[in-house]
């Protein structure tokens, strides 16, 4: 009885975690299509670039790139990962 119960928890706590998972995959992907979109029309209506480019690309210029993500954490209060994306972008556009 006990483990019938057990197992029956356990199956019931799996299917949760596997929804809350596909959900947050459905929501992820969402973003990034809605990023791609709010980039698209950025371009259109010619919206200016953040201020802070300028800098970084100097700093990436002169090699050093582990300040120009520290600047973009700093100003922009994004998270490692998403300073570390920033820059790496700009050093796409730049190439």
């Amino acid at each position: 009885m006990e483990f019938t119960l057990l197992g029956l928890v356990l199956v019931i706590v799996f299917v949760l975690f596997t929804t809350v998972i596909d959900k947050l995959n459905k929501l992820e992907n969402r973003m990034k299509n809605i990023k791609i979109t709010l980039d698209q029309i950025a371009k259109v209506v010619e919206v200016p670039e953040h201020p802070i480019n300028n800098d970084i690309r100097k700093l990436l210029q002169e090699g050093k790139e582990i300040q120009a993500i520290r600047e973009v954490r700093s100003v922009l209060g994004l998270s490692l990962l998403e300073a570390k994306q920033y820059v790496d972008a700009l050093k796409m556009v730049a190439s």
